[in-house]
């Protein structure tokens, strides 16, 4: 895909998907932010400098909800997202983000397109990210986020089959405690994965318990294995020197790369 197209009937629906390799690429790394992003304007005025980082005050993110909001337009040729993130600012209440319309919020920003990405939660009980610099805050339909990143998403437009994995600049460090459950996708090359944010998009009923169970219900490849276990360690992945590896599976829990392959 090497161009958006802005007709209303791109982003008439409200539930409109985010291709799963845009999701891959942004959610959960929007929040930590991309060296590799290109900066992007944006028509909303009322956006405004916040002194906030993202990890201030959150001592334990493990659980949290979030939502996204990607404002697309086409910059030389090529679809960049501007990514809007709710956390740490609040929880994306269902009661606001259930009344979102995407064309409505395109409209109102001159972009070409407008994706919504929500519900998730976090799986790390910490993210650090690399050089944090303060981040401009506004809302929509009365959830306040911060605008996190600017990605150019041209070359991945046509990558939408989980479980494949991909690069991404994001210099953050995430934690995962010890005693903690972690949901793990293991690849035919001894690759191991760990999820980092699972998603109530295709499945609204899906819960954190429901997660140790998830293999059941996976569309794997062939020679990928999907398991759970304690912690007895902190599991630590840290991408502040490397490029981060992630994917997804078929239910859009997106995953880190930790070891392997």
């Amino acid at each position: 895909m090497n161009t958006v197209h802005s007709s209303p009937t791109c982003c008439q629906r409200r539930n409109r998907r985010v291709p799963a390799a845009i999701v891959a690429l942004v959610s959960g790394l929007a929040l930590l932010g991309s060296t590799a992003c290109s900066s992007t304007s944006n028509s909303d005025e009322s956006l405004s400098p916040d002194s906030s980082t993202i990890t201030q005050d959150r001592p334990d993110m493990r659980g949290e909800r979030y939502c996204e909001v990607l404002l697309v337009s086409v910059e030389t040729g090529e679809p960049v997202a501007t990514v809007f993130n709710s956390y740490p600012l609040n929880d994306c209440p269902e009661t606001l983000w259930s009344q979102l319309d995407a064309q409505t919020i395109a409209a109102a920003n001159n972009a070409s397109l407008a994706l919504l990405n929500g519900p998730r939660f976090w799986l790390m009980n910490d993210a650090q990210k690399a050089n944090a610099t303060p981040l401009p805050q506004t809302e929509f339909g009365g959830i306040a986020m911060y605008r996190q990143a600017s990605v150019n998403i041209g070359s991945l437009a046509n990558r939408s089959v989980p479980y494949i994995p991909y690069a991404v600049d994001r210099s953050a460090l995430f934690t995962y405690n010890t005693g903690e459950r972690v949901y793990l996708l293991t690849a035919p090359d001894g690759a191991t994965y760990v999820m980092q944010t699972w998603s109530a998009q295709k499945d609204p009923g899906l819960t954190e318990a429901a997660l140790t169970d998830l293999g059941t219900r996976l569309s794997l490849p062939a020679g990928w294995m999907y398991s759970s276990r304690i912690l007895s360690e902190p599991l630590v992945v840290d991408t502040r020197s490397a490029p981060a590896t992630v994917l997804q599976d078929n239910f859009e829990n997106s995953y880190s790369k930790t070891t392997g392959g």
